[in-house]
């Protein structure tokens, strides 16, 4: 049986893997800046902020992604995205988990909600692992 220090440890695997978990938020940083109705939609009415907000959300997910994508204070990118997941996940997708009237419309917003459930405990992994490989640090 492999013990964990057997185990293969590429940096090929670690650069794949940031580039996989960081896409999805890359895409969706930017996106807060090109298409503002759409994250307006997204909101709860009457929920405050609007327009600010969802900038300020498009930034910090846009700097929690690349500092873990290019590896420089990758823990720092994780609590960012940790903390942009937390409001996302539950205010957003879960009220409209809960209130949707259209089972259709439920549904997709469950898989938002699950979505948002796993990345947040891959970002609070990361928080606490970092994304080093071989001797780097974080």
């Amino acid at each position: 049986m492999l013990n964990e220090h057997q185990l293969p440890n590429h940096i090929a695997l670690n650069v794949i893997a940031r580039v996989l978990f960081t896409s999805l938020f890359l895409i969706s940083g930017v996106t807060h800046f090109i298409d503002i109705p759409y994250y307006l939609s997204l909101m709860p009415e009457g929920f405050p902020g609007g327009v600010p907000l969802i900038l300020l959300s498009g930034v910090v997910e846009l700097v929690g992604a690349l500092l873990i994508l290019f590896n420089w204070r990758p823990r720092l990118g994780a609590w960012l995205l940790f903390i942009f997941l937390m409001p996302v996940t539950f205010v957003c997708h879960g009220y409209e988990m809960i209130n949707a009237q259209d089972e259709a419309v439920r549904l997709m917003q469950q898989a938002h909600f699950l979505k948002g459930i796993g990345l947040m405990g891959a970002a609070l992994l990361l928080t606490q692992v970092g994304v080093t490989h071989k001797g780097t640090t974080d």
